[in-house]
């Protein structure tokens, strides 16, 4: 190889190590939006907060899911980026009332402070800023050694006292009838005034045909309410971590019937006691499910009763707090 011949090459291969670095400085960046992010997002309609989960970021296996579309799965993003240090991600669906295909842009940056400042853009106008802070680990375990304290009964069977909406400015819609707590269809959501960490809850509810509703523990995680008697299993069912953990097995009863939820949470660990018979054992808990009104995961929280969709009814509201 001559001598102009090699200069070039030397040059060419400089110029190639130049970019490398570069590419891996950047990327180097893009880790900063790895882990699990709780959401806030103030001017929400239903005052629901979101979850985040990145993994990859960094390498070319970049992946996300997502709690805060509509609908309320837990989803698997399917079109993420990063690019010149922001996230974007899009969600294509169609709006269940008009049948209508619907389109939404995600986009967030992380901020001098270590947090996700982002906005939802979707095609109608609809701008939304939301906040995203890293969720905390949380080590409690249930390992036999946390102690009942003293039962809270949290409904009194006459009124509402001591539960409040969900969304401000919304009508209830909740009455009280014959000693238990019944719901319009589209109620708003109610959520008990007074907060709680770790703790084992007994409730008593009734479903109305093609209905559902759910459980909102610390304001945050869902345990499912759903008539299907009958029906195979998957992650919507009655007793499942909505759209995170499926039951082990069936047992519910038909449209009608009075229904019992014994439930234990302790950190992230959850069991769920339906009609007696043991579905979910101590199972972790990753992040919020759709029903969250309270992105910090890690102080107490409230309960939450779902009246948003169907008829339900509640009562026998019993929480005993756990403690060491």
């Amino acid at each position: 190889m001559d001598r102009q011949r090699r200069l070039s090459y030397l040059s060419s291969m400089r110029g190639l190590l130049i970019l490398a670095l570069a590419a891996a400085g950047l990327w180097a960046d893009d880790t900063q939006f790895n882990g699990r992010w709780d959401i806030t997002v103030p001017k929400e309609s239903r005052a629901r907060a979101w979850w985040l989960e990145v993994t990859g970021a960094g390498t070319p296996a970049l992946k996300g899911r997502f709690v805060g579309f509509p609908g309320g799965d837990m989803n698997e993003i399917a079109q993420l980026t990063i690019q010149n240090g922001e996230l974007r991600f899009s969600f294509d669906y169609k709006d269940y009332r008009t049948g209508q295909p619907m389109h939404r842009d995600y986009t967030a940056r992380v901020t001098p402070d270590g947090k996700l400042g982002g906005t939802m853009r979707s095609a109608g106008g609809e701008v939304l800023e939301w906040i995203g802070a890293r969720a905390p680990v949380i080590t409690e375990k249930d390992d036999g050694t946390w102690r009942d304290g003293t039962p809270v009964e949290l409904f009194n069977h006459r009124d509402l006292a001591g539960w409040h909406g969900l969304v401000p400015n919304v009508p209830l819609g909740w009455t009280v009838k014959d000693g238990a707590m019944t719901n319009v269809a589209g109620a708003n959501n109610i959520v008990s005034d007074r907060k709680f960490w770790n703790f084992k809850l007994h409730v008593d509810f009734r479903v109305g045909a093609h209905s559902n509703s759910g459980i909102g523990l610390r304001g945050r995680y869902e345990v499912q309410i759903l008539e299907d008697y009958g029906r195979p299993l998957d992650r919507h069912s009655n007793g499942a971590l909505y759209s995170r953990i499926v039951p082990s097995m069936s047992a519910s009863k038909p449209a009608g019937e009075w229904q019992s939820y014994d439930i234990r949470l302790i950190g992230r660990q959850v069991t769920v006691v339906l009609n007696d018979k043991k579905i979910i054992d101590k199972q972790e808990i990753e992040g919020l499910t759709a029903i969250a009104g309270d992105a910090d995961e890690g102080e107490p929280g409230p309960l939450i009763l779902q009246g948003d969709h169907g008829p339900v009814e509640f009562r026998n509201i019993v929480l005993t707090p756990l403690a060491k």
